[in-house]
């Protein structure tokens, strides 16, 4: 069973099992902070004790790295590492919002950079993104890219929840110019709609999102012919630790961002 094979079953496990909760009260309650630093609701449990438990049946030799759980060893020898956001958009899906979703990865090494298979899954609506690395993005089974023409509508997805007061006054021409801004609520989504050609550019500078948060997105954007950029604007890298926090910028091409930044950099 291929690695891509294995993380496209059990986010299709995840929807199955949490479809039906979101905005119940069943998905809510109180279960102290994740390794991630938020907290974990019911759903949240229950979504990453579905990919354990596939995990161990299949017994697949990895090291999980949960966005609740924490670190995982679920071998002596590992293959590599699943990086996990069962749950993207909790505080959607505990009240009912239909944006959230799943988010794995798979990675051979501790960066970033060394991911070969991601897969989003829409929990609302079932609809699953992912990318082999080399071999392209998907949505289901159509392959996916950015949007490469010049818009109709210029729309920029932009995270500034819980954003200084300095980068927002840094951020501020890109609201001032004649942009239609968005931001959903769960990042790893809104990188695979980004990817499928909804949004012209993602940004989000807040030095806050997790490795979890982004690792599946990270390889469907580049798959998907994305540029993905960090705060300096050079390629994205990390290594996968909790401790690590990082911004980005998901661009569809150089035009559009020179374009979205031209007014900052001055």
């Amino acid at each position: 069973m291929e690695v891509i094979d294995v993380l496209r079953e059990v986010s299709k496990k995840i929807y199955e099992n949490v479809k039906d909760l979101a905005g119940t009260e069943d998905a809510a309650g109180d279960f102290g902070r994740g390794a991630g630093g938020d907290i974990s609701r019911n759903i949240d449990i229950i979504a990453e004790k579905t990919v354990l438990d596939y995990l161990k049946e299949i017994n697949f030799e990895c090291i999980v790295l949960g966005e609740e759980c924490g670190r995982v060893e679920l071998s002596e020898n590992p293959k590599g590492f699943v990086i996990m956001d069962a749950i993207d958009g909790s505080a959607n899906s505990v009240r009912g919002v239909p944006f959230f979703c799943s988010s794995l990865a798979f990675a051979t090494h501790d960066k970033l950079s060394s991911i070969t298979d991601g897969v989003i899954t829409n929990l609302s609506s079932g609809e699953m993104y992912w990318a082999s690395k080399d071999k392209g993005a998907f949505l289901d089974e159509t392959k996916i890219q950015v949007h490469n023409k010049d818009p109709i509508y210029k729309i920029v997805g932009i995270n500034t929840s819980g954003a200084t007061p300095e980068l927002m006054k840094k951020l501020h021409p890109i609201f001032q110019q004649h942009n239609h801004t968005r931001h959903f609520g769960a990042n790893a989504l809104e990188m695979a709609m980004f990817a499928r050609g909804l949004m012209d550019i993602f940004i989000d500078l807040r030095k806050k999102i997790r490795i979890q948060d982004i690792a599946a997105g990270y390889l469907i954007v580049k798959e998907a012919g994305g540029i993905l950029l960090d705060e300096n604007f050079e390629s994205l890298d990390a290594d996968l630790s909790y401790e690590t926090r990082v911004s980005f910028i998901a661009a569809a091409n150089q035009r559009i961002l020179n374009d979205i930044f031209s007014e900052i950099k001055k």
